[in-house]
């Protein structure tokens, strides 16, 4: 079967489409009213991957609409896929600098109707196919509302694997951040750090939302990151130009409601830590982060985390910090709040020549095997 390309009418009346992306104002405007929306499917990330030609062939956009107004969004792609038996399936777009796949859906009184009109675009647009969805945010927001029109309309869903992410839900201040922490000891490790690394230089912290320091701690981020592992292994962003040009659209200032920060532990003006966040809608995803790995002893990279949960309740960049973390990071340790990121098989009801049981073994023998792999080369 064909994707839908056409508008169509669904559930309640709304109409959507599986085609190409909306108009930029219609898509901003969906960000601003999003259900808890995260960056990753906002027009500024998309678009620093088309900049950077990093955006795949084929991809198209499910998008809602209710009236004239734009209510849900996807990017997706169809691709061949072990859990199709190399035939296709669904997935939405997930380049490696994203780290969560919820769409956008317009919160408000019609959510409901909005998020089922989604799961009805989201059947046209694989015609029927499974969809295999990585990193999707369950407990809340609009990953949460999509699971469960999904399953009040039939669709099987089973979990290939999930784990649960560190974020930071904002106290009334740091103190009540820091009040009943679980892992106290972590905080007295790091000013015991702090104070040695005191003893090499004068250390300080910086930030920077906009303009020139913004665009110099950027470009001091990719420096420092190539000049770690990531940039040995040529995995660090400035070592190639693609990947060089995402991190300049993507970390710079632009139309549209999400916000770029940098944040920066120095030493005697020096860099030695440097996270880049994405903000928007009351969420900072710290997206990533590099550090001076000849100051390893001094942990610099938690040093300077620290001081961003700090500054977040002190200054209320943000009501909430989002690790953009897999499973087993550091700050495990630091921030103490959590939520769960699964990846999922979901399959829209009909008939299926493969069973779901048989799709999440296949899904969980590739993540075994490329792990097992992972390993191998580590060793070596």
């Amino acid at each position: 079967m064909s994707p839908v390309t056409a508008a169509t009418q669904g559930t309640f009346g709304l109409s959507f489409t599986c085609d190409g992306p909306p108009e930029a104002a219609d898509w901003d405007t969906l960000f601003a009213s999003g259900i808890a929306p995260h960056p990753h499917v906002s027009r500024h990330v998309i678009e620093a991957h088309k900049s950077a030609g990093l955006l795949p062939n084929g991809l198209k956009f499910v998008t809602v609409r209710d009236g004239a107004r734009l209510v849900a969004l996807l990017p997706y792609r169809l691709s061949r896929d072990i859990t199709g038996l190399g035939g296709r399936v669904a997935r939405p777009f997930l380049s490696p600098f994203m780290t969560a796949s919820a769409p956008l859906i317009a919160d408000g009184p019609n959510r409901d109707a909005h998020t089922r009109a989604l799961v009805d675009g989201l059947a046209a647009a694989s015609g029927g196919r499974a969809w295999r969805w990585p990193l999707l945010p369950t407990e809340d927001g609009a990953g949460s509302d999509m699971l469960a029109a999904m399953r009040a309309c039939g669709w099987a869903i089973g979990t290939v694997s999930a784990f649960d992410r560190p974020i930071v839900n904002r106290r009334a201040d740091h103190d009540a951040f820091l009040a009943g922490h679980p892992n106290r000891a972590r905080f007295k490790d790091l000013r015991r750090r702090a104070r040695r690394l005191a003893e090499v230089g004068i250390v300080a912290y910086e930030s920077a939302a906009c303009g020139v320091d913004l665009d110099r701690l950027v470009g001091a981020f990719l420096d420092l990151e190539r000049a770690g592992w990531k940039g040995q292994a040529g995995t660090a962003m400035a070592c190639r130009p693609e990947t060089a040009a995402l991190a300049h659209h993507l970390f710079s200032e632009g139309p549209g409601p999400v916000g770029i920060r940098a944040d920066a532990l120095t030493i005697d003006g020096r860099p030695i830590a440097i996270s880049l966040a994405l903000v928007g809608a009351g969420t900072a995803t710290l997206l990533k982060t590099a550090y001076d790995e000849t100051a390893r002893s001094h942990a610099p990279g938690l040093l300077l985390e620290a001081e961003i949960v700090r500054a977040c309740h002190e200054t209320g960049f943000a009501d909430r910090l989002d690790s953009a973390t897999l499973e087993g990071s550091a700050l495990e340790s630091l921030y103490r709040d959590r939520t769960q990121i699964a990846e999922l098989i979901a399959v829209p009801p009909g008939t299926h020549a493969l069973s779901l049981e048989r799709r999440l073994r296949l899904a969980r023998f590739e993540t075994q095997a490329r792990s097992t792999a992972k390993r191998a080369l580590g060793r070596r």
